[in-house]
């Protein structure tokens, strides 16, 4: 049975020839799905891939469309954030019904959704991680998991029954307190990070834990930390010590490292109850 994949970019934009590659590598790998993109995915305007709202459209469109069955988000960037509450506003019953993947900036859209109970929101990678050095894999990864749930595309510390959420660190600072922020009781949160000072991720840790020290989370795993940006003095701490330390001053349990990150061995995470 064909399923159908619509791919939208509520961030930035793409292009049409890594497009390409990308539905090639679905003809050979999942030649069950089918790869719609939105012309939406290769429109430029500033940072963004289009106006606010021809992505906002552009998202609606397909998570609305009834003869789909998923929708990917292209990329990341930043984007999300400005029309995802408007968006989700205007979702319909076939939007319940969908699977939602993407990362990075595209947790806004998933926290929105797994807030309101719309659709099977996954951490997993996107089209755009075809640019990275080995990232057929990663793009591979998540259209097997479109045309099959392939148990080796998953985070290999899920648990069966377990609750999860995954996210980009930074985006998840700005989440919490808006109206997108979903309810983290008894999940367990797993964070990554990229492009950012030491110092930020720091400051970052201390905002989420305590944050969320009150949040009934079942505890904490940490990604990779990546492409770390260079500061004037060494910041004395790495990665792990960090989230050790605001952890436990939050009273969060620290389980350790996750397989998740902005590179090419990412994996899937769903948002909520695992079940192979």
């Amino acid at each position: 049975m064909t399923r159908r994949i619509g791919i939208c970019a509520p961030s930035t934009a793409f292009t049409r020839e890594d497009a390409a590659r990308v539905t090639a590598l679905a003809v050979e790998h999942a030649p069950s799905l089918e790869l719609i993109f939105s012309d939406q995915c290769f429109v430029v305007e500033g940072h963004f891939a289009g106006p606010d709202s021809l992505r906002r459209d552009a998202f609606v469109a397909m998570a609305n469309d009834p003869a789909l069955d998923a929708v990917w988000f292209v990329r990341g960037g930043y984007g999300a954030a400005r029309m995802a509450e408007d968006a989700i506003a205007l979702l319909e019953a076939p939007a319940a019904r969908k699977i939602y993947m993407g990362y990075s900036d595209g947790g806004v859209l998933l926290a929105g959704l797994y807030r309101k109970g719309l659709g099977r929101p996954f951490h997993g990678p996107m089209p755009t991680d075809i640019r990275r050095s080995g990232g057929e894999t990663a793009v591979i990864r998540s259209l097997l998991w479109f045309a099959e749930q392939a148990s080796e595309s998953v985070e290999p510390s899920l648990e069966e029954g377990r609750s999860y959420a995954a996210f980009n660190l930074m985006t998840l600072s700005m989440l919490i307190g808006t109206s997108l922020m979903p309810d983290l009781a008894g999940h367990i949160l797993l964070v990554e990070e990229v492009s950012e000072y030491d110092y930020a991720f720091d400051r970052a840790m201390f905002h989420v834990t305590n944050a969320l020290s009150g949040a009934g989370l079942a505890g904490l795993r940490l990604g990779r930390v990546s492409e770390v940006v260079e500061n004037d003095r060494p910041f004395g701490h790495d990665h792990e010590a960090i989230v050790r330390h605001w952890c436990s001053r939050a009273g969060i349990a620290y389980l350790g490292r996750a397989d998740i990150g902005h590179d090419a061995a990412n994996r899937i995470v769903p948002f909520g109850r695992f079940s192979r």
